[in-house]
């Protein structure tokens, strides 16, 4: 066989295999997730608690070395407020193409249209990103992912989890951050070592969230008398609300700087 053809067909045959895994592992979440006892009203399905624990325990220390807090100083730098700002603008827009994505695939043609002119402001006008123009038009994000998609399509919500490094999720959510992956349209359309450009931002814009609410983090991981239990707690309250599931929680991580 032709050389060069027999690598034209090889590729998209790879392309698929690194698509599969993901893709596989978050299928077998939901079926996991769907095997699993529903919650009691207000309640959550904790069954992994002493290993979720265990988890925690090793992300506070991370926390910790990195950042500081209990007493301690971190290793990482306080970035500049501007400069904090700039990359989280960044990510967030770098995030639209997938909101716009799962707001169609949850019929919601009013989200999708509302954060694809976002994006195409906050891309011209805003320079890649780094600025936030829409906001001030009042065309403000409707953020969601797959885990929301998952959520409208009727999947349950499953166990919680802590994941190293990442924190608290559910396994409907783990899936959902999974298939995230897969379909992003900038994931699709860029190719490494373009597409690390939007991974890199996603984690700088993560490091500036955790110094800009260092104050909130840090009463939760250090000074609760429970930080696994009031993280928890936290994290699913205000997961069910974004859902609309529960009623009106106040969100601790709005953002105080009104951006």
């Amino acid at each position: 066989m032709n050389k060069k053809l027999r690598i034209s067909l090889l590729a998209p045959c790879d392309t698929r295999k690194k698509h599969f895994r993901p893709a596989s592992f978050a299928a077998v979440l939901l079926f996991l997730a769907a095997c699993a006892s529903p919650p009691a009203d207000g309640g959550f399905n904790d069954p992994y608690e002493a290993q979720n624990r265990a988890v925690h325990g090793d992300n506070v220390a991370l926390d910790q070395f990195f950042f500081g807090g209990g007493g301690k100083k971190g290793v990482v730098p306080i970035i500049p407020k501007p400069i904090a700002t700039g990359v989280t603008n960044f990510a967030s827009n770098l995030g639209l193409p997938s909101t716009v994505l799962n707001s169609i695939l949850q019929v919601r043609p009013k989200p999708a249209a509302q954060n694809t002119l976002r994006f195409v402001i906050n891309s011209t006008i805003g320079i890649g990103g780094l600025l936030d123009p829409a906001s001030r038009m009042g065309i403000d994000k409707v953020d969601t992912d797959f885990g929301e998609t998952l959520y409208v399509w009727g999947a349950p919500e499953g166990y919680f989890i802590m994941l190293p490094v990442f924190g608290p999720t559910t396994q409907r959510d783990l899936a959902g951050s999974l298939v995230d992956l897969v379909i992003d349209p900038v994931n699709v359309v860029f190719s490494p070592p373009e597409n690390y450009y939007a991974v890199a931002a996603s984690g700088a814009a993560r490091v500036a969230d955790r110094q800009r609410f260092a104050d909130l983090v840090e009463s939760i991981l250090y000074e609760s008398a429970d930080g696994y239990a009031q993280l928890r707690l936290i994290y699913i309250q205000n997961r069910r609300f974004q859902l609309g599931v529960e009623e009106d929680v106040a969100d601790p991580f709005e953002d105080s700087y009104g951006e």
